[in-house]
This record gives structure tokens, C-alpha cells and sequence, in this order.
């Protein structure tokens, strides 16, 4: 099956979106995704380009999308709260020429900077879905397969700069597909999406299995917690996906009767804090289900099933797919002990964009690893117990150190930069950033924070900023980041 088909799952009468005050059935989606269809053909997108979608929540982001992969060529989402110099990296990298926004975007600093050989075209996302005197697009051709490329999803580096996961029709059918046989919602639901359509979680999810499922969705262009529950409350939603500092607040602003239509409540980005798992049912009756997902795998690869829920697990993996639980060497563990996690099966993507040497680390031996250490129980729940990738995440978006520490290190006085995790009682995690200076130099940290803002995204930013004489070292002269940890601990004690 192809993305674009997903459309054609609901009963053509059934609401497909509900947005503000909207209402779009099934065939009025069919019928703007047509349009959008011969509108982007119209403005030169063809077979293999990338089209890079740059918007907050709306119908048009979901009917662009369906448009760009009905012409066979390749949808790459860019998260709006990147810097220029973030969102210029993708274009470059991408290649791409046509941009669908929401917002049009001062771009020719940011890719003169980049060297991009080549003139972007702004495309107004609320224009693309409306009826046009466009001619039809062609057909895709006969030998157009599922396997082919569907979406990049770009991801923060470890290394600095991001890496695009390239994910097929197939990757994103089958991940919807598999998620639907552990999680049963049909046309008589009503599906939240309130998480940014950007984010691959948010996008399978209230998204792609909701429209495999023939359901309707609810989009909400971001989070705010009056709105939300007034959402959840009038328009009876009955299945939400969100991350764990949404459910607290929910729980602590909603009443019992604000979320009496929720059936399904699923989490995922982050580890899910037993306390705010408790409280929640306490309140709602309602048990939180955590899963586990990565872009490499379109993202689902776990989750809790409603009929039994293991709070501090993620589940167990989706039918289809193979996981294995290995040591250092390779060799599986038995149950109960923690490896690294493994993954095979249809929604692993075909690799990174233009990094063959990154795709193959990621890949070898036929394996996905997530650089995720679990374990698994006995019932075949399993458990995230610690991460091998040196991240952060934050209400649900992952921060790689590397990418501000490299920042940090170009900006004048700066001798050296690490940055850690810290707890967050809002986004779960927050970054810590630890430096010292060049000889007598001094740091303004205010004009650290400022230089920061301005080549990153605001969630990026370290909450807080310490000077310390002396990074420790591990005995190979790395910087020791368990020792910050702990040096943050008691500093925090005092």
C-alpha cells in the first residue's frame, strides 16, 4: 500500500478532520488532495523530488503530504522552531527546491551561508489544497513500487549535524498497519492530534492509523492546556497521543468529566514518571499506555497494549516485528538482563540520506541499532534501562549535546563545553551546560544565551549555564559527563 491510499480507508461520508470550526469528510480530502495533486505538478514538482513541508498543525499539512507522495516524490517535514540556520541545513541537504509553508521565510542569507546551488520556491500551504484551473496530473508509472522513498525525517546529529532517515511507503504503511492490530479504534472514534504533525510520533500515530482505521482526526495547532481540554470535552475524543508533561497537566488542570470520552491514552518520546502514570489513572481512570519508537523505525516499535498494562514498561513489540536484546559482543541475553536493542522488520527504513557510513553503523548485520539499553520480561514487556546515544529529550523532542556543545565552543572565551541532561518537572529534561574559560577570560552568559538563540531552536537552549574551573576527565582525557552528573547532584543539594 501507498501513503496516499490511506485516504481512500474511511467511508467517503465519514468525518476525516475536524479542525476549528471545519469538517472535512472522507471524499472532500480525496477531492483536495486531488487538487493539490495537480497544483504541485503545476509548479514543476516531479517522480523523486524532495518538497520540504514547513508548517504548524492544519488539514493542508495532512493533504500536501498526501499530494507530494501521490506524485512519487519525497515529503521532508522541517520542524518550525528550528533556526534559519537549522532549517537552511535541511534544505541544502535535501535539496530541495519547493517549499510548502505556512509562513513565508527569509531564506537568502541562511542558504547563501550554505553555499545552496539552487533558488527555493515558497509555496502557500492554505492555497495548495484549494481548487485550481491546474491540468491532471499524470498517473505514478507502472514499475512505481511501495519500497520506494516516501518521507526524510531529519533527525539531530551526534555528531553535530542531522541525519535524514529515509523511511518508504511501506515503512510507514506497515508501522501504521501493525500499530492498528495492538490498538483497535475505528470510524465511531475520534483521534487528537495536538503533538506537531513535524514529529514522526504524532505523525503515524494521529495520523497514518488513524486514517488506516477510517477515523477522524482532531487537529489542534499546539498545545494549550485550556483549549485542549475544552477539545477533548466538546468534541468527545476518545484517543490522545501525548507525552508525559501534557498527561500532568491534564491531570492537574482537567476534571473527571472533562475527559470521560478518553478511551486511549498513549505516550511515547520520553520515559514516562510513575507518579504522573498513578495520579492520572487515579483521576481519570484511565491507564496511560508508554510506548517506545525511533524515526528509523517509522517510529512505532512498542507499545503497552490496553487490555494489560505494565506501568514503567514499554510493551512488547508490535506483531511483526523481531527485536533482540544483545552484550557488547553481540550475543543475545536472556530475559531479564539488558543489552542493546535490535530491530528487524518492515517500518526500519532504508537509511540515511547521503550517509552511507552512518547508514551502515546504523544497520549492520541487518540489524536496526536503536543505541537503546533494554530488557525483557517474561511476559516479553520490555523495558528502556538506559540510552548508549548521548541525548536529551525534551517534551518529547530528542536534543543531542553535540550539536550546542560545538556551539558553545566557537563562542569567544569558551575553553571547553559539556552539556548533560537534568530533570525538568515540565518537559521531563532540560540541558545543563557546563564550560570553563581561556585563561582570564570571562563569559557573558546572557550574551552566550542570546548567540545560542540565534543558531538554534529555543528548545535546545540549556536551561542553565555553570562555569567551572576544570571539566573533569575520564583517563583517556574525555570529558566525564557521569562526574557533571554528579557534580550537578550536589550542587543542587547545597
Amino acid at each position: 500500500m501507498f501513503v496516499h491510499e490511506l485516504i481512500r480507508q474511511g467511508n467517503p461520508e465519514d468525518t476525516a478532520i475536524y479542525q476549528e470550526n471545519r469538517a472535512i469528510r472522507y471524499g472532500e480530502l480525496i477531492t483536495a488532495v486531488t487538487n493539490c495533486r495537480n497544483y504541485l505538478y503545476a509548479t514543476g514538482v516531479r517522480l523523486g523530488d524532495r518538497v520540504a513541508i514547513y508548517s504548524r498543525n492544519c488539514a493542508e499539512y495532512i493533504c500536501t503530504y498526501m499530494a507530494i507522495a501521490s506524485l512519487g516524490a519525497i515529503v521532508v517535514p522541517v520542524n518550525f522552531q528550528l533556526s534559519m540556520r537549522e532549517t537552511a541545513f535541511i534544505l541544502k541537504n535535501a535539496g530541495i527546491h519547493h517549499l510548502i509553508t505556512y509562513k513565508r521565510l527569509d531564506l537568502d542569507a541562511a542558504i547563501n551561508l550554505h553555499d545552496y546551488d539552487g533558488g527555493v520556491q515558497q509555496i502557500d500551504i492554505k492555497t495548495c489544497c484549494q481548487p485550481s484551473e491546474a491540468a491532471p496530473a499524470p498517473a505514478l508509472p507502472k514499475d512505481f513500487r511501495a519500497d520506494e522513498p516516501c518521507v526524510i525525517i531529519y533527525t539531530s546529529g551526534t555528531t553535530g549535524s542531522p541525519k535524514g532517515a529515509v523511511l518508504s511507503h511501506r515503512n510507514l504503511t506497515s508501522d501504521a498497519e501493525m500499530f492498528s492490530k495492538v490498538l483497535h479504534i475505528g470510524s465511531a472514534d475520534n483521534v487528537l492530534c495536538v503533538l506537531p504533525m513535524y514529529h514522526c510520533f504524532a505523525w503515524t500515530c494521529s495520523v497514518l492509523n488513524a486514517l488506516f482505521c477510517g477515523t477522524a482526526i482532531t487537529i489542534l495547532d499546539s498545545f494549550t492546556p485550556k483549549e485542549t481540554i475544552e477539545v477533548i470535552r466538546t468534541k468527545k475524543i476518545s484517543v490522545i497521543y501525548v507525552v508525559p508533561s501534557i498527561c500532568a497537566l491534564l491531570t492537574k488542570l482537567a476534571r473527571p468529566e472533562d475527559l470521560a470520552s478518553i478511551r486511549y491514552t498513549i505516550i511515547g518520546g520520553t520515559t514516562l514518571p510513575l507518579t504522573i502514570a498513578k495520579n492520572y489513572k487515579a483521576k481519570f481512570g484511565v491507564d496511560i499506555m508508554e510506548g517506545y519508537g525511533l524515526s528509523e523505525a517509522s517510529p512505532v516499535v512498542a507499545v503497552n497494549p490496553p487490555e494489560r498494562v505494565k506501568v514503567g514498561s514499554i510493551g512488547p513489540v508490535l506483531p511483526g516485528i523481531i527485536i533482540r536484546i544483545a552484550a557488547a559482543d553481540g550475543t543475545e541475553v536472556p530475559d531479564g538482563e539488558s543489552g542493546e536493542l535490535l530491530i528487524q522488520g518492515a517500518n526500519v527504513m532504508h537509511g540515511y540520506w547521503k550517509q552511507p557510513e552512518a547508514t551502515e553503523e546504523a544497520l549492520r548485520d541487518g540489524w536496526l541499532h536503536t543505541g537503546d539499553i533494554a530488557r525483557r520480561d517474561a511476559d516479553g514487556y520490555l523495558y528502556i534501562v538506559d540510552r548508549l546515544k548521548d541525548m536529551i529529550i525534551s517534551m518529547g523532542e530528542n536534543i543531542y549535546p553535540r550539536e550546542i556543545e560545538e556551539l558553545v565552543y566557537a563562542f569567544p572565551g569558551i575553553r571547553e563545553a559539556a552539556v548533560i541532561g537534568i530533570e525538568d518537572r515540565l518537559r521531563g529534561q532540560a540541558g545543563c551546560c557546563y564550560y570553563s574559560v581561556q585563561g582570564d577570560d570571562t563569559v557573558n552568559v546572557r550574551a552566550l544565551k542570546k548567540y545560542l538563540q540565534q543558531n538554534l531552536a529555543l528548545y535546545k537552549i540549556p536551561r542553565e549555564f555553570r562555569q567551572i574551573d576544570e571539566l573533569p576527565k575520564t583517563s583517556t582525557s574525555k570529558i566525564a559527563k557521569k562526574e557533571l552528573v554528579k557534580i550537578y547532584a550536589a550542587e543542587k543539594k547545597q
